[in-house]
């Protein structure tokens, strides 16, 4: 008898750290398809920031580079109305974040600035002058496509488009956040916070 309650004991304790083990090493197991789904879904929220900025410009266009040529043969300008695109947005490339199951956190280290994703340019050209003997050519419609996309790019960063999309990224990472802690995980942030600070000061 005794030593079958030895045996049955012996028994409750072995189930007891087998199981022990099983759930730990479900646990553990858990927390990594957790970490993986959770930074995958940071990346598809993430991949929603973009800003979308609209531009109508005049643009005064002179072919300079063929200074001499124009002398002789008359000068080429242009008045070029400029209608635009602009979508500002983040490399997710750059997105630096990693996991630590133990403590069920997703670590972010690095959100890039927002940078100029794309630009469309639609033209219509008003007051088209050309030289009596130097007409517009293929070349030079190619430069004027050239200067005026240039002449876009140069505004944004006095657009206010930048700002707005730091803002969204912003909001971004509290929603993020938010969604992490939904399955009781903790979004680790501290190696941005400096960055955010001021940002929420902005605004």
């Amino acid at each position: 008898m005794e030593y079958l309650f030895i045996g049955l004991a012996a028994g409750a304790v072995l189930a007891y750290f087998i199981f022990a083990r099983f759930n730990k090493y479900r646990s553990k197991e858990r927390a990594d398809e957790q970490s993986v789904i959770l930074m995958d879904k940071i990346k598809s929220v993430c991949k929603f920031i973009t800003v979308e900025g609209d531009f109508s410009e005049i643009y005064h266009y002179e072919n300079l580079k063929e200074k001499y040529v124009s002398l002789l043969l008359g000068k080429k300008k242009a008045i070029v109305l400029i209608s635009a695109k602009a979508h500002i947005g983040f490399d997710l490339t750059k997105i630096r974040m990693s996991s630590d199951n133990d403590t069920k956190r997703i670590i972010l280290t690095n959100f890039p600035d927002p940078e100029l994703l794309t630009v469309e340019t639609d033209f219509k050209y008003y007051d088209k002058r050309e030289g009596w003997a130097n007409p517009f050519t293929t070349s030079d419609l190619t430069d004027i496509s050239h200067d005026a996309k240039k002449h876009i790019v140069d505004k944004i960063p006095q657009s206010g488009l930048l700002e707005k999309a730091r803002k969204e990224a912003l909001e971004t990472i509290l929603l993020i956040e938010k969604i992490v802690e939904t399955i009781g995980w903790k979004l680790d942030y501290t190696a941005l916070e400096s960055n955010i600070k001021d940002q929420k000061q902005l605004h």
